[in-house]
């Protein structure tokens, strides 16, 4: 009989997680549903000079986390049981492999859509999901907050998030999924689900920073791939490919011609002087 509430959430998990790629009156959804998933409003800006409290109890404006690099924002709460775990879970193991660093070329913010949690448990689940991410980096770039009703209304609303509480499972229904935003607090991207591509969030953050962060590769990568609203992924593109196509195709190009013209301009200086009346023998005579 114990299991009975274990699948029950499970099943619930699974079906908050998939709101994530549904509009939030689409018919597909049960009518228990209706009103929760994620709204796309790309370009809205987020109201920076809302007041939430930080892992210390200060309270800070949201623009305190703005203004010089991209974040990436993931909307949960701390004492979920389980979908909230794996979203932060899937923001850790999509970061690790870049390249791209916390706290140095983006910030990740958590921000608590339960009003009743504490500054204790922002600074536990800080402490936790930094260091799964790195044992030696420290918290730098991790932040997560808890706010009042009306603070987490305004930030929610904003980025087009809608959950309610279920008091029957005593859990917030919710999909599952994060924002990258710009420095100036513009919302640049959605990423759905609770697993997200390396290569996603990559290329996300560098066009959020407005080509700030990234190296000249990344740069190239950008003209191949493409983002697409509907899934919020990076998909590669025809034009995109030809692109990089004809851009090779021209270095290749110019390449050779240089090589070509050097080993030209070698063979020159290196051919034996002709002068007037035949090729002269270096001792005064002709040959």
């Amino acid at each position: 009989m114990r299991l009975v509430p274990s699948l029950m959430a499970l099943v619930l998990a699974s079906a908050m997680a998939s709101l994530a790629f549904a509009q939030s009156d689409s018919p597909i959804l049960p009518k228990p549903l209706h009103g929760i998933g994620i709204e796309q409003k790309l370009n809205a800006q987020v109201p920076l000079d809302t007041i939430f409290r930080d892992e210390t109890g200060a309270s800070v404006p949201l623009r305190s986390f703005f203004g010089r690099r991209p974040v990436l924002l993931a909307p949960v709460y701390y004492r979920c049981p389980m979908l909230c775990s794996r979203i932060l879970s899937g923001i850790v193991a999509g970061l690790r492999p870049l390249s791209l660093r916390p706290g140095k070329d983006f910030d990740v913010v958590a921000v608590s859509f339960n009003p009743v949690e504490t500054p204790q448990d922002a600074a536990e689940k800080r402490d936790l999901y930094s260091k799964q991410y790195s044992s030696r980096a420290g918290t730098a770039g991790w932040h997560f907050l808890v706010g009042s009703p009306a603070s987490i209304k305004a930030i929610t609303e904003a980025i087009g998030f809608h959950y309610r509480w279920d008091p029957a499972t005593k859990m917030f229904v919710h999909g599952a999924g994060v924002m990258v935003l710009t420095p100036e607090g513009r919302v640049a991207r959605y990423f759905y689900g609770v697993e997200y591509e390396p290569k996603d969030l990559k290329l996300g953050l560098i066009e959020a920073s407005h080509d700030r962060i990234g190296s000249p590769v990344d740069q190239i990568l950008l003209f191949c791939y493409h983002y697409d609203p509907k899934t919020g992924k990076y998909g590669a593109t025809v034009l995109g490919v030809l692109r990089l196509a004809a851009i090779l195709t021209l270095a290749v190009l110019v390449f050779g011609l240089a090589f070509l013209w050097r080993r030209d301009l070698l063979t020159y200086k290196r051919a034996p002087l002709v002068a007037k009346g035949g090729v002269r023998d270096g001792k005064g005579g002709d040959l």
